[in-house]
């Protein structure tokens, strides 16, 4: 496994949960505020942030790019786990651990997306 790909897969997973990042700050948000009683407190917020309500106008396009990047994550991780880790004990060691730290950031990133889509599209309709 040469050093760009391992980059270019770190930087794949943390774009990916830079995306599922901010499905969750213009979608859920809201949805957790209100969910919770606490509009008076998501109105303040509102007031400090305003770019907030820009964010949830184009809530349908975030969260699309947002799950295309986590479907080319998928992809990424998918395709560099089955590549040979060099054959030095260091190496080997190194790679592998790359391996599971990215594993375990996609997987945030899914969780993270997951739970912003529920608190988006799920929640509100039985509210």
């Amino acid at each position: 496994m040469d050093t760009e790909t391992v980059v270019n897969d770190k930087a794949v997973n943390l774009f990916s949960l830079f995306a599922a990042s901010s499905t969750l700050i213009c979608c859920a948000l809201p949805a957790l505020f209100v969910m919770l009683g606490a509009g008076a407190t998501f109105a303040s917020l509102i007031s400090s942030a305003p770019f907030l309500i820009t964010l949830s106008i184009y809530k349908i396009p975030i969260t699309g790019f947002a799950c295309l990047m986590l479907i080319f994550a998928g992809y990424i991780n998918w395709y560099t786990a089955r590549l040979p880790c060099p054959v030095d004990p260091d190496l080997g060691r190194a790679c592998l651990k790359t391996r599971r730290n990215s594993r375990r950031l996609y997987f945030c990133s899914v969780a993270v997306f997951l739970f912003a889509t529920v608190f988006t599209y799920v929640i509100p309709r039985f509210l």
